[in-house]
């Protein structure tokens, strides 16, 4: 027997049931949230993706949790001040993950903006738009600061002129007039963060069941046909609500149940990952945001010893891959140049690039930038079972979104809240250490025996469940496996309790490997062969695994990977 029988376990539960009281169709961030919220309620539900947890959309953010300043000029109030209520929170209940993001938006002029500001306003138009000056940028923040009071969560913003600027950030345009500096949040780990809130659900309620390549393939009567794509067996289950979280997908996914809808409209993002020590000094350790002269929103940010640079807003069809293509590339070195004319530039310096599409309503004319990033729930009348849509939503709300939606979905059911997920902690955000002191006395209690670079990676990575990661580890002989980026009882781990079904899944969501230009086709082959026993994989398994990964990374990553004949 594999030590795979985790997902094993969950896929057999959920086929003798044949039923269950909620169907979540789409396991990203907020089809996941809306699983946590139901299992706390003690609601049975099926959560079915047909990729891996946070795969889709959910995996390709700008790794940022913020308030949205811009959706101001939206007129998008009600977005902005539950955004900022949001972040805030995460601060507190997802302090692993999520940390205060020091940000810097350079400004060129002092007037820009405030006569095209407010037809923006009215019209959401796609005019060529104007660039913001510093009485607008102050105005907005001043309006944010306001948004933000919580008990002191994040700093107030600070404004400076050219001088000041540039003692701060030598390496800036020195043509900039100011700079304003707001602090937002970072999210280090987006698709461990999703995971451990797909984790609290499944220990909140053992009846709910969450399956990864598994995708709803049509409808029986009131049953959802789902197949298993890992054996390409199907199936049939019955739920008393579905709700559809499927993102950008969403309208395929009501057409594969037998509904037309056009309620989506998303764009693409596309990013880039560059291995260079002299942007990232550059940044300071702050993250540089700015809207360039075509609207789009820019940014520069310093994540885990990488510069992450993005971000586009370009029409996209769900029905084709997104790919960062040369042109965007073109585009971000244009602006990382406007922003820090002085540093050089090279496309060897990438190490990573992804492309995702945003869930964003359809929008006909409107153009992107001024789509709303708000959320909205539809039903459809016409179903034998209530199959509720999800439209809209982004990572920073996704708590209070998955709880708007569980509360329908209890409204359905004839049943009522029991527990509030407001203030409470996230998987290995309880009892987190938050000062360096606490942190070196709680590695000392918990993480005794692991070196300071292995322990401080650890709690990194599981946050305060990395106590019971180090105790799994402990327990028999480990080896270093990937340069040091885990090794093979953390792998253990990860397959016994994570559900990691494919190599994929360990390479660019349980760690980091090749987000940070670590995978070559050395890593892919020891790490197949440390996961092969593990999952039960024969030679020709193993092999496949490795060439699909590949294929992966080179096409959708823009790596170049080659994986040296087997000996």
């Amino acid at each position: 027997m594999t030590r795979n029988s985790q997902r094993g376990d969950e896929l057999a539960a959920v086929r003798t049931a044949g039923s269950t009281t909620v169907l979540i169709i789409g396991a990203g961030i907020n089809g996941i949230s809306l699983f946590r919220d139901l299992a706390l309620q003690g609601v049975d539900a099926v959560i079915v993706d047909r990729g891996d947890f946070a795969g889709g959309a959910s995996s390709a953010s700008s790794h940022m949790i913020h308030g949205g300043i811009r959706y101001l000029e939206n007129g998008e109030f009600r977005l902005v001040r539950e955004s900022v209520k949001e972040r805030n929170g995460l601060l507190r209940i997802a302090p692993h993950y999520v940390k205060p993001l020091e940000t810097t938006i350079p400004i060129y002029s002092t007037f820009s903006g405030i006569l095209a500001a407010p037809l923006r306003f009215l019209t959401h138009g796609s005019d060529k738009p104007q660039e913001r000056g510093a009485v607008l940028i102050k105005l907005g923040l001043m309006i944010y600061d306001l948004f933000s009071r919580d008990g002191g969560s994040v700093p107030r913003h600070r404004f400076f002129g050219r001088r000041h600027s540039l003692e701060e950030l030598p390496a800036l345009d020195p043509k900039i007039k100011y700079t304003a500096t707001y602090y937002d949040a970072s999210m280090h780990d987006p698709e461990r963060l999703a995971l451990d809130v797909l984790q609290d659900g499944r220990a909140a309620n053992p009846r709910s069941h969450a399956l990864n390549y598994v995708e709803a393939v049509g409808q029986r009567g009131e049953d959802v046909v789902l197949r298993d794509l890992e054996s390409a067996e199907e199936f049939s289950i019955r739920a008393d609500v579905v709700v559809n979280t499927s993102g950008p997908w969403t309208d395929l996914t009501n057409d594969v149940l037998g509904t037309a809808t056009r309620f989506m409209g998303g764009t693409k993002g596309s990013h880039i990952v560059l291995d260079h020590p002299e942007l990232l000094a550059a940044t300071q350790g702050r993250e540089i945001f700015f809207e360039h002269s075509d609207g789009r929103i820019v940014l520069i940010y310093p994540l885990k010893g990488r510069v992450l640079v993005g971000t586009t807003d370009i029409e996209a069809d769900p029905r084709q891959p997104a790919r960062c293509t040369e042109e965007e590339v073109d585009y971000f070195f244009e602006l990382i140049n406007h922003v820090f004319p002085t540093i050089d530039l090279d496309r060897q310096q990438i190490v990573y690039r992804f492309s995702g599409i945003r869930p964003l309503p359809r929008h006909e004319d409107t153009a992107p930038g001024f789509v709303s990033r708000d959320y909205r729930i539809e039903r459809d009348e016409g179903t034998a079972v209530p199959t509720l849509s999800l439209v809209g939503g982004k990572w920073t709300t996704f708590r209070a979104l998955g709880e708007t939606l569980a509360d329908r979905v209890l409204d359905l059911l004839g049943r009522t809240r029991s527990v509030s997920t407001v203030g409470l902690p996230i998987g290995g955000g309880l009892g987190f250490p938050r000062t360096v002191r606490a942190r070196s006395a709680w590695k000392q209690t918990y993480l005794s025996g692991a070196d300071a670079a292995r322990g401080d990676q650890l709690l990194a990575r599981y946050g305060t469940r990395a106590a019971e990661v180090w105790a799994h580890i402990e327990q028999e002989d480990d080896r270093s496996l990937a340069g040091g980026a885990v090794s093979t009882r953390e792998l253990e781990w990860m397959v016994e309790h994570e559900l990691v079904v494919r190599l994929i899944d360990v390479v660019l969501r349980r760690t980091s490997i090749a987000f940070v230009g670590d995978v070559t086709g050395e890593v892919l082959e020891e790490l197949a062969d440390a996961l092969a026993p593990l999952l039960g994989w024969s030679d020709s398994r193993r092999d496949a695994e490795i060439e699909a990964t590949v294929q992966i990374l080179n096409d959708a990553h823009g790596l170049a990977i080659e994986v040296p004949a087997r000996r």
